[in-house]
């Protein structure tokens, strides 16, 4: 019987190791998103579902986080594949802006593209008093968690509303949810959210109790000073009892990857979002917003190459 021939068999091992395609899916999608009453967690959610459904192979998670933020330094990091963020905090987080919670520019960074505006959403108990920004003077209100993106919409538009944190009864920073809580039960007279329409929070506290809903006018939009800032309407009706349309800051929404995704799962990713948006729609109505023929416009970050490849065959770029 002859000898096994020990360096033919180490030889057809490793030609079978080099024709495992270097481009295979990973094994694993996490998705970052927000807290769970928000936007972000139940787009996330059926974004993972929609990718293990049709990417093979692979695996997908949802991690609810403090959002913006928290995402962008994740992402950074490598511990996320795809994240939501506010289009500021995305321009804030390149630049390395430390106030904004970035403590070296976010280099790794690449966009999968443009989703649905935020909108800044100002709601107050009407035992509160409170119908205008300048109504908040010597009131409590709750602006997210510190340093989020949430946060930062907050103080950009005080600033230019003439207000500070100091003009305030007291400043709290919470979730929405229980922001929420505190004004059902009168420790707390108003929140500000930065969310996509129809959100739960609101929808929520608008069921069990009368609110004001506090404009921001155009011209303090204006006076942000800044392009990710533009003037939007809460449409009537969006919630119980709110009959008129509400002036406010819309900010666009990125879905953002990081430069060690592979170019084909980022492809991937990027089609599936486009391709699915009713189910998307169907998660939470905020996504009837995004569009295709917007999504690679007007973005902070460079494209991840596999998001550029599928715009290209669409014609967009």
């Amino acid at each position: 019987m002859p000898s096994i021939n020990r360096k033919a068999i180490i030889a057809a091992v490793s030609s079978l190791l080099i024709s495992v395609p270097a481009h295979a899916s990973p094994a694993f999608i996490n998705i970052l998103t927000g807290g769970t009453s928000g936007v972000y967690y139940p787009l996330g959610v059926a974004l993972s579902q929609i990718y293990s459904e049709n990417i093979p192979s692979v695996r997908t998670s949802v991690q609810a986080t403090k959002a913006s933020v928290e995402n962008l330094n994740l992402l950074q990091a490598g511990r996320g594949e795809l994240a939501f963020a506010l289009g500021d905090s995305v321009a804030d987080a390149r630049l390395g802006v430390e106030e904004a919670g970035f403590k070296a520019p976010m280099t790794r960074l690449r966009a999968i593209g443009g989703a649905y505006p935020n909108y800044i959403q100002i709601v107050a108990s009407q035992a509160s008093g409170i119908k205008t920004l300048a109504d908040l003077k010597g009131k409590s209100i709750s602006v997210g968690a510190p340093k989020s993106g949430t946060e930062l919409n907050a103080r950009a538009i005080f600033k230019a509303a003439g207000l500070t944190y100091q003009d305030m009864g007291k400043v709290q920073y919470l979730p929405y949810a229980e922001s929420v809580e505190l004004i059902k039960n009168r420790q707390l007279d108003a929140t500000l959210q930065s969310s996509g329409l129809g959100m739960a929070a609101i929808r929520d506290l608008a069921s069990v109790m009368p609110l004001n809903y506090v404009s921001i006018p155009v011209e303090v939009v204006r006076g942000i000073g800044n392009p990710a800032y533009q003037s939007g309407v809460i449409p009537a009706n969006t919630y119980d009892g709110q009959v008129e349309d509400i002036p406010t800051v819309a900010i666009t929404n990125i879905l953002v990857t990081h430069d060690g995704v592979p170019e084909e799962t980022a492809y991937q990713m990027t089609r599936l979002i486009y391709e699915n948006l009713p189910r998307l729609s169907n998660a939470h109505s905020a996504a009837n917003d995004i569009t295709l023929e917007d999504a690679p416009r007007h973005l902070p970050i460079p494209l991840h190459p596999g998001a550029e490849r599928y715009y290209r065959e669409k014609g967009l770029l």
